[in-house]
């Protein structure tokens, strides 16, 4: 059964119901469900789905043809193979799908490129000559995310400024990844998503039927099952050296952030060095660079700003895990593994995804018009402020600090502090007390409203404070139950 991706959807039918030629480039890492997303949107449709593969020029031509004269195209009287791609891609025009559009889609585009770096001249020429006025819609789908936006999409491309549609496919948020799982608890829900993150493909392994602890134990540690190879699979498919990207992956999942803790810990003197293969983990979408949300675009170029950290939660799940215990796990020692590594550890390591829930559910809020202002830019926020310490003569000192959400107004003036908190404890008053007094110095000038988002609730203190103030108290239930 298929799930979610509408926006996608919604996107490819508008295009689809547009006048004239369509151009559409869809793109994204592996395993995010592109595949999957364009086979829905042909279904009852008349189209020509062609999947690329790494072969000769030679050897992709020929099954091109042979895969396109099946459609019963007026050169399949003649010839049993074109000639060229010219030839190829120009019968698209005589597919006979009367009066439906001429639906092509080439998936793993990069492929067909690598094996003959004249194909985007070739489509440029013929989409300039006639397919552009031509009731033909053709998508171009790729995993190779630096080659679309480095090649494909460069003005140096040929088909720089053809293409009618661009979209960047990325992983389901929380509310869409969860109707995997109709039947979780809101607690168990959001530390399936801190396993397994967005990605439809790790997704649908898991049985909804089964609890967390059997479906971590069945399809993540057992040797044989898909997951257990993920990893090492994606990683030699996409990179070489990959001892080295494994020590890094290991490094940051462990919570080793700056660039300087990365290379010390994966025994990589030159941090040079590990800046470009972290650079080569970002392009595949695996890492993402960090900056506090107030950093400015300048300071971003700085190499010593911003921290690293993993974008899929199941990479880090697998190298926090698996990857430490992989001989254990090897000689079948599921049980030892889990009960005595993953378990005990299972809730706090939730925590850290918790709080891109959280975001996420700040984002739905946004959309429905429901928060006190409208940012124009949320996320966490880093650096040095205020913070509450006992010691100091007023109670108050400057120290490094974080805050969990940040979110601002367009002008500046408005601010919505949120603090996230996924423990078997309600959130407390004194903990709230240490989200209020940071940031103290802004707030003169500006506007604050609190936000505190919770897995066990507030103790009475706080939620007598919500009562007379503009606190905001988001439990978990409200939280995971919003879409």
């Amino acid at each position: 059964m298929f799930i979610g991706r509408e926006a996608e959807l919604k996107f490819l039918e508008e295009k689809y119901s547009e006048p004239k030629g369509q151009l559409v480039v869809i793109y994204g890492r592996r395993r995010v469900g592109k595949t999957e997303t364009l086979k829905e949107f042909c279904k009852e449709k008349p189209h020509f789905f062609y999947s690329c593969t790494q072969s000769t020029d030679k050897v992709q031509l020929n099954r091109f043809s042979k895969q396109l004269l099946k459609e019963n195209v007026p050169a399949s009287k003649y010839i049993s193979a074109f000639e060229d791609w010219e030839a190829a891609f120009h019968s698209i025009l005589d597919l006979p799908y009367e009066e439906d559009k001429k639906l092509v889609i080439i998936d793993e585009f990069p492929y067909m490129c690598k094996g003959n770096p004249a194909i985007p001249s070739i489509l440029q020429n013929l989409w300039d000559a006639e397919f552009k006025e031509s009731n033909v819609m053709i998508v171009l789908c790729g995993s190779a995310m630096s080659f679309i936006e480095n090649e494909l999409l460069a003005e140096k491309n040929p088909l720089y400024g053809r293409a009618t549609g661009i979209y960047k496919m990325k992983e389901m948020n929380f509310y869409d990844a969860m109707r995997f799982f109709p039947n979780y608890s809101p607690r168990d829900k959001v530390i399936t998503y801190a396993v397994l993150g967005g990605i439809p493909h790790y997704l649908s392994q898991w049985n909804p039927e089964l609890s967390i602890d059997d479906n971590i134990k069945k399809y993540i540690l057992t040797k044989g099952s898909v997951l257990y190879s993920e990893v090492e699979f994606l990683l030699h498919q996409e990179l070489r050296e990959t001892p080295i990207y494994n020590s890094i992956i290991e490094a940051v999942a462990l919570g080793n952030t700056r660039l300087n803790e990365i290379s010390q810990k994966s025994l990589i003197d030159d941090t040079s060095k590990a800046s470009v293969y972290l650079k080569n983990l970002i392009e595949l979408g695996i890492v993402e660079k960090e900056f506090s949300v107030d950093t400015k675009l300048k300071e971003k170029a700085n190499a010593n700003r911003g921290i690293y950290r993993l974008t899929d939660n199941f990479f880090r799940f697998w190298y926090t895990f698996g990857f430490a215990n992989i001989s254990e796990l090897e000689d079948g020692d599921v049980n030892g593994v889990y009960e005595y590594v993953v378990k005990p550890a299972l809730h706090e390591f939730a925590s850290l995804p918790f709080e891109d829930v959280c975001k996420t559910f700040v984002r739905e809020l946004q959309k429905d018009n429901a928060l006190p202002f409208r940012y124009s830019k949320m996320g966490r926020w880093m650096g040095k402020t205020t913070v509450r310490n006992s010691s100091a003569p007023d109670g108050v000192t400057v120290a490094e600090t974080e805050i969990d959400i940040l979110a601002i107004s367009r002008d500046g003036k408005e601010y919505l502090v949120g603090e996230c908190k996924f423990k078997g404890k309600p959130f407390t008053y004194s903990e709230y007390l240490d989200t209020f007094v940071k940031l103290t110095p802004l707030k003169e000038n500006q506007s604050f409203t609190y936000a505190l988002f919770s897995e066990s609730g507030f103790d009475k203190k706080l939620i007598a404070e919500a009562e007379k103030s503009s606190l905001l108290l988001y439990p978990l239930e409200t939280i995971v139950n919003y879409r």
